[in-house]
C-alpha cells in the first residue's frame, strides 16, 4: 500500500529525513501531527512557498494533522541569509504581514474537521518568555560548536559583515518552536525547505534533550530551473500569490513559460494530478512538444488553484488578445492593466486624435503612415477596424476599456495601449 511518504518520494519532494524507516513507520501508523513554519518577510507569499503549502495539503489529505506556523516572533528576527543582515521591520508591519500570510495559507487547506489545519503564531510563546528563561531553560541545551558549524553562520562569520547575535540566535528560536508545538499539540514532524535542515535538526535535538522523546524532520527540495537559476524570480522580482503584486495574467504566463526540462517536475511538485495522468501527459508532450500541452495544463491548474477559474479564463483571454485573436472588451480592469504592462503604454489627453495616439505610442511613425494603414484596412481600435477617416476621431469619442484604456493595433503583431486622461 502506498503511503504519503511514497507519494512524496514519487513527486520528488523528499531530500533528507532524520530516518526514512522510522518516519515511514510513524506515518503509516498515523495520524501524525506535523508543522511547517512561514516567516512574514513580505505582505505575501510567493510561488516558492507553494512547495511547503501544498505539501501540507498532501499530508492533510493523507489523514495527518497539520499546524501552519506563521512566525510573528521569528519574523522580527530574521533567518540568516548568505548575503548579509536583514532589515528589521517594525512590529506593526510584521503583525500585518502575519495576518496576510495566515489568510493566504488557509485558502489552500481544510480548516475544519479532525484533520483541519490549525494556524499558530510563535509570538504567543516567544513573546511571553523572559531573557533569563530563554538562556537558562533553552540556551543551556545548545553547544556553540554545533551552532557555528551551520553553513550560513560559517559563511557569514567569514565575511566582512559578519553576523549579529540576533540572527545567530534564530536557530534556537526555531528549535523552541518545535519543542512548544510538541508539548502543546504532540507535534512529532517538522518539514521545510532543504536550506532549513540545520534549523529542523535544532528542534529535533532540543526535544530529545528536554523531553527525552524522538521527533522527525523532513526537507523538500529548493526548486530551481533546469539552468540553475532561482525558481519564481522574474526580471521584476518574485512571482507573488497576491493578485495586486502579480496579476493573474502574469502568474499564468509565468507557468506557461516553463521550460520543457522543468515542466514535468513542476507538475509533480505543485499539482494534484496523479501518476498515470502525468505519465500520459509526459508521453504526449515528448511526442508533440510544440503544442506545449504540459505547460498549458500547469498554467491553468496553478492559476485556478491560486486565483480561481474566472481568473484563469481572463488570463487565457488576455493572451489571445495579445496575439490579435481575442476580444479585448471581454477583459476586466485588472486583466486590462496586466495586458497594458505587457505592451508599450502611453498617456494621452481625451481630445487627442486616434491618429496622434498611434504615432505617440510608436505603433506607426507618422500621421501619413496612419492614413495609409487605415486605407489598407490594417488598423483597429479596441478590436474594431477603423479607416483613415475614423483615425481622425478623438479618443474621448470611443467606448473606453476598463481603467480608461484603449488598445491600438496594426495587424496582429504591432500593438500598444493608451491611458486616456480623465
Amino acid at each position: 500500500m502506498q503511503t504519503i511518504l511514497d507519494e512524496l518520494d514519487w513527486r520528488g519532494l523528499v531530500v533528507q529525513t532524520t530516518g526514512r524507516e522510522a518516519l515511514g513507520t510513524a506515518l503509516a501508523d498515523g495520524p501524525v501531527s506535523l508543522y511547517c513554519g512561514f516567516d512574514p518577510t513580505a505582505s505575501s507569499l510567493h510561488v516558492g512557498h507553494l512547495t511547503q503549502v501544498l505539501t501540507m495539503r498532501r499530508f492533510q489529505l493523507a489523514g495527518h494533522k497539520p499546524f501552519a506556523l506563521v512566525g510573528g516572533a521569528t519574523g522580527l528576527i530574521g533567518d540568516p541569509r548568505m548575503s548579509g543582515e536583514r532589515v528589521l521591520n517594525d512590529e506593526s508591519v510584521i503583525a500585518g504581514w502575519v495576518e496576510s500570510l495566515r489568510g493566504q495559507i488557509s485558502r489552500f487547506l481544510d480548516l475544519e474537521g479532525e484533520h483541519g489545519v490549525q494556524m499558530v503564531n510563535n509570538l504567543d510563546w516567544i513573546g511571553q518568555m523572559s531573557a533569563l528563561h530563554f538562556l537558562r531553560d533553552i540556551g543551556k541545551h545548545y553547544r556553540m560548536g554545533t551552532m557555528l558549524a551551520k553553513e550560513t553562520v560559517a559563511r557569514r562569520l567569514a565575511s566582512d559583515e559578519g553576523i549579529s547575535y540576533t540572527e545567530f540566535s534564530y536557530q534556537i528560536l526555531q528549535g523552541l518552536d518545535y519543542l512548544e508545538l510538541h508539548r502543546r499539540h504532540g507535534v512529532t514532524l517538522q518539514y521545510g525547505g532543504n536550506d532549513q535542515w540545520g534549523n529542523l535538526l535544532s528542534g529535533v535535538d532540543l526535544i530529545h534533550k528536554v523531553e527525552g522523546h524522538d521527533a522527525h524532520a523532513l526537507t523538500t527540495p529548493l526548486v530551481t530551473k533546469a539552468d540553475g537559476t532561482k525558481f519564481g524570480k522574474s526580471e521584476g522580482g518574485a512571482v507573488w500569490l497576491d493578485p495586486e503584486l502579480t496579476s493573474p495574467y502574469a502568474f499564468h504566463q509565468f507557468w506557461l513559460n516553463a521550460a520543457d526540462a522543468d515542466v514535468m517536475n513542476y507538475l509533480r511538485f505543485f499539482t494534484f494530478r496523479d501518476r498515470d495522468e502525468l505519465a500520459q501527459l509526459e508521453e504526449a508532450t515528448l511526442a508533440e512538444p510544440h503544442r506545449r500541452a504540459a505547460q498549458k495544463l500547469l498554467a491553468d491548474d496553478m492559476t485556478t488553484l491560486v486565483h480561481g477559474q474566472v481568473a484563469t479564463d481572463q488570463a487565457a483571454a488576455a493572451a489571445a488578445v495579445l496575439f490579435g485573436k481575442g476580444d479585448v472588451r471581454a477583459l476586466d480592469e485588472q486583466t486590462v492593466r496586466a495586458l497594458a504592462a505587457e505592451l508599450t503604454t502611453v498617456d494621452a489627453a481625451p481630445a487627442t486624435s486616434i491618429a496622434d495616439a498611434f504615432v505617440a505610442s510608436g505603433v506607426l511613425t507618422s500621421k501619413s503612415a496612419v492614413r495609409r494603414a487605415g486605407a489598407e484596412g490594417s488598423l483597429s481600435v479596441n478590436g474594431e477596424e477603423i479607416d483613415a477617416d475614423g483615425a481622425e476621431a478623438a479618443l474621448e469619442s470611443l467606448a473606453l476599456l476598463p481603467g480608461r484604456h484603449v488598445l491600438l493595433r496594426r495587424g496582429r503583431k504591432a500593438a500598444a495601449m493608451v491611458r486616456v486622461g480623465s
